[in-house]
């Protein structure tokens, strides 16, 4: 989806910008691709700089309620120092690197209901103006792709995504926002909790999976939320027996309902991958919950949204850019 806008820091006859995405699939920590095409208005222009953000719809709580906004977590410069003459056609290619907590989008082509985008910004003689919104498509990682295939071959079905502003204590995060992955719980659990929360938190050397249970309370207790964190590798993916691993981590969530706020180390690294460990503690993420839902089908997910709610999603996230920006 691209869109076209008159740079209207510079009024009438300024140039215009293009942002194109080579299509090839990007996944969190790859590189993305592709040109800003640029072409000049009705006088000779100064390109001071041209900048790309990558920029995502986030939810967050305050006391008023919950509110959604734009959130920049990366930007880069490509091009600039150079005279756009009247009327001239000029590419800027570019490559950037994605962070990576970058939240996918999709699995296995189907729309998570999370909407990022690259905006680009024109620095010209003095003047700016974002030029151009395009969406994102980030497809996940193989770990995150066989964690969420072991949970839909476990029974567990696809609720919703959303990106929440805040931060996960005990955890590595570096964005100022984290995705959430609702599930509904498989039969085994459904009479134990209402639902599992899960989020991604990938980095060079490997991955932070942090689940969260809201239980159900029994006869003679309340329910509680229980966060649980495991790492894992990004290596010998395809060579672990994901169900088993991921099944033994419900299993601890679920189980463990005493020692509040106490770390507690479930067996050996082997038996959940390479590498890996978890910590259990009950509460919540630190920073805002939950946001309204937005899901769509994933492989081995239960389907939540049809297509056409999904683009109603992603044109929000444009229309709702260009009002703010006015």
């Amino acid at each position: 989806m691209v869109f076209k806008r008159l740079l209207g820091a510079l009024g009438v006859g300024g140039p215009t910008v293009d942002t194109v995405l080579d299509p090839a699939p990007v996944r969190p920590g790859g590189t993305l691709t592709g040109q800003v095409q640029l072409v000049g208005g009705k006088a000779d222009f100064d390109i001071e700089h041209i900048s790309l953000e990558l920029v995502a719809r986030v939810e967050a709580e305050h006391e008023g309620g919950e509110s959604e906004g734009v959130v920049a977590f990366d930007r880069i410069t490509v091009g600039g120092g150079f005279r756009l003459a009247e009327g001239e056609q000029r590419d800027v290619p570019f490559s950037l690197t994605l962070p990576w907590e970058t939240p996918a989008t999709q699995l296995h082509g189907q729309s998570l209901g999370v909407v990022l985008g690259v905006r680009t910004e024109l620095s010209v003689a003095g003047a700016k103006d974002k030029g151009d919104l395009d969406q994102l498509i980030v497809a996940p990682l193989p770990v995150q792709e066989a964690v969420l295939e072991a949970l839909g071959g476990l029974g567990f079905g696809f609720k919703s995504a959303d990106l929440e502003y805040g931060r996960i204590g005990g955890t590595g995060q570096r964005l100022p926002f984290y995705q959430e992955i609702e599930l509904v719980p498989s039969p085994r659990y459904a009479q134990q909790v209402n639902e599992i929360e899960l989020t991604f938190l990938a980095n060079p050397g490997g991955m932070e999976v942090v689940l969260e249970a809201d239980k159900r309370g029994g006869f003679l207790s309340s329910g509680h939320d229980a966060l649980t964190r495991f790492n894992v590798s990004h290596e010998g993916v395809e060579h672990q027996d994901w169900p088993a691993i991921v099944d033994g981590w419900i299993q601890q969530l679920v189980e463990h309902r005493a020692s509040y706020g106490s770390p507690v180390g479930f067996g050996s690294p082997a038996a959940f991958g390479p590498g890996s460990h978890g910590q259990h503690h009950d509460g919540h993420r630190s920073g805002p919950g939950m946001g309204t839902a937005v899901a769509a089908g994933a492989a081995g997910l239960a389907a939540g949204m049809v297509a056409g709610e999904v683009v109603d999603e992603v044109g929000d996230f444009f229309e709702g850019d260009e009002e703010e920006e006015g």
